[in-house]
């Protein structure tokens, strides 16, 4: 999306030459005097570090990155460079979204399979979940190491809004990572069928990282609002106060990664722990070649990846 061009006025790219890539891990080779801020920097020549991009996706795939320190962590021995890079960003959404997640609760993640589901399918069962079901079009993979989904649908097989058992014991929260299942949950509704997911009144959650379609255009202010803010304002209002409290789940759009490292220092941790495995395509990690770099981008804009997709700039040594 960010090089198509089409949130060009939001995300970039700002003018070309221009280089792309938000998440790094790396060596530190220098050092700023002093921060922002006027205290010394955490950090030294020689530190390996993971760090994510703040504002716009962008200076990272390169031989050199400048890294924003406040969004930055050192990596621990004996997590890989690729294994962090992986993780920086997406699995850092997937952790602060499991702290949504109550013990016993019944658990849908939809996108199970990307580079946030791989993790949060792992992070929803440390939370406590006691059934963890994923939606994805490689079904198989969501039931294996390390995401052991207890069930998975594949979508372009079965209709995961039909699933009998599903409808039968209804899901305490719902995670939309892909985009499309409110209105599907809308038309589930309209149609009489009983739905998957419980009610706002009955404590049921609607938890979502993404509009309706994930592939979306944004030149003006206003194209931002009518994308982001007025479906989700409308959607947790009524879903909290109006009439579809009896009827759809309580409504949150939650992507908001923090300008601190904090999260990002537990997400190591737990990989550290080999609580929390980084998923990495299998297709990848890509080497810095033009093919390599191309083949990755290529992947990524297939919106069916597994796991996260990773490029090799060079190694640790």
């Amino acid at each position: 999306r960010v090089m198509s061009g089409k949130t060009r006025e939001f995300q970039g790219p700002p003018q070309f030459p221009y280089t792309p890539g938000g998440d790094v891990c790396g060596i530190v080779v220098a050092v700023p005097e002093e921060t922002k801020k006027g205290g010394q920097c955490k950090f030294s020549v020689g530190d390996r570090v993971a760090a994510r991009f703040m504002n716009k996706p962008l200076g990272m795939l390169g031989e050199y990155a400048l890294c924003n320190t406040d969004v930055c962590d050192v990596v621990p021995q004996n997590v890989s460079s690729e294994d962090a890079a992986a993780l920086v960003s997406s699995a850092v959404v997937a952790v602060l979204i499991a702290d949504r997640i109550r013990e016993g609760d019944r658990v849908l993640i939809y996108g199970a399979g990307g580079g946030v589901g791989s993790h949060l399918c792992q992070m929803a069962r440390l939370q406590g979940a006691s059934y963890v079901a994923g939606v994805g079009r490689d079904s198989e993979r969501l039931m294996e190491a390390p995401l052991y989904c207890d069930c998975a649908v594949d979508y372009t097989k079965t209709d995961p809004f039909s699933v009998k058992e599903w409808c039968d014991k209804p899901f305490d929260v719902i995670i939309d990572l892909a985009g499309g299942a409110w209105p599907a949950l809308l038309r589930q509704r309209s149609s009489g069928h009983p739905s998957i997911v419980k009610s706002a009144k009955s404590k049921g959650r609607y938890l979502t990282i993404t509009p309706d379609n994930p592939v979306f255009e944004i030149h003006k202010m206003r194209d931002f609002f009518k994308i982001f803010l007025f479906p989700s304002l409308g959607r947790a209002i009524s879903s909290r106060i109006g009439l579809s409290r009896a009827s759809m789940p309580k409504y949150s759009y939650v992507l908001a990664l923090p300008e601190t490292s904090e999260a990002l220092t537990r997400t190591l941790a737990l990989a550290s722990e080999n609580k929390l495995i980084a998923c990495i395509d299998e297709q990848g990690p890509f080497p810095f070649t033009s093919d390599g770099v191309r083949r990755a981008f290529e992947l990524q804009a297939s919106y069916h990846t597994k796991g996260k997709v990773v490029i090799t700039v060079s190694s640790d040594k």
